[in-house]
């Protein structure tokens, strides 16, 4: 049998890889090269032949489970890389779900803050307007405290009635005494017997607040105030009313 070189040949049928080198191609039988560079020229290159018969089946076995063992840890080794890759993208998507949570959370405390701040310093406002409108209310002037003149203009009318209705709420009695008298306040209607600045019905109802009801505008607007306040809560309440019924 001639000496083949086991580095470099193609064989007829099994694969073996040598116990030192690489993986070869052997031939059962004889085998022709196909050039002439594939002749065994190096010292160090393991020849089939010189295993012994008995021995080479065995070396070609163990070089098949080298190759398989080779095959099995490159597996591994991928699938190892695909794991840590896997659980490195989990990570991330976590890690960025976890800081859109904190944000989401952060941003909803923000509003709930903003939200409470503003409930306050409204009700701190409310506070504070209900404040003044008391202090608004004891500052107000009674009607015995005018002295009785024989003839009030309109002006002087408008001044005592300033004084006498919190400034809350003026305006709105303003709007119902120019619309029913006008600020005149001996203003009759001739029909219905309405008389005065808020033009009571009959005028006598305003004696309660004072037997001069008839000349005394500060009587008036005494017994008018008192009017809305009891009957609509307030001037403002009474001219809402007015608004939609052109009566009140």
């Amino acid at each position: 049998m001639s000496r083949i070189s086991v580095r470099g040949f193609a064989v007829a049928s099994a694969t073996a890889v040598t116990t030192v080198g690489a993986v070869v191609g052997v031939a059962s039988g004889d085998t022709q090269p196909s050039n002439d560079n594939f002749e065994a020229t190096a010292a160090d290159t393991t020849l089939l032949a010189d295993i012994p018969a008995g021995q080479q089946a065995q070396v070609q076995t163990a070089s098949l489970t080298q190759q398989a063992d080779a095959q099995a840890y490159a597996a591994d080794v991928t699938a190892k890389k695909s794991a840590e890759e896997s659980a490195r993208l989990q990570a991330a998507k976590d890690a960025k779900s976890k800081k859109e949570a904190a944000e989401a959370k952060a941003e909803a405390a923000a509003e709930a803050k903003a939200k409470a701040k503003a409930k306050a310093e409204a009700e701190a406002k409310e506070r504070e307007e209900e404040k003044q409108a008391t202090a608004s209310r004891s500052a107000t002037r009674d009607a015995s405290s005018f002295a009785a003149k024989g003839s009030y203009t309109v002006a002087e009318v408008q001044a005592m009635a300033r004084q006498m209705v919190p400034g809350d709420q003026f305006q709105c009695f303003s709007n119902i005494v120019n619309h029913e008298s006008t600020w005149n306040y001996q203003a009759q209607n001739p029909s219905s017997g309405a008389y005065g600045l808020v033009q009571a019905l009959p005028g006598s109802k305003m004696s309660s607040a004072g037997a001069d009801w008839q000349t005394n505008p500060a009587t008036q607007i005494k017994w008018g105030l008192n009017y809305m306040d009891e009957r609509y809560g307030s001037p403002c309440g009474a001219w809402s009313f007015w608004q939609a019924n052109n009566w009140y």
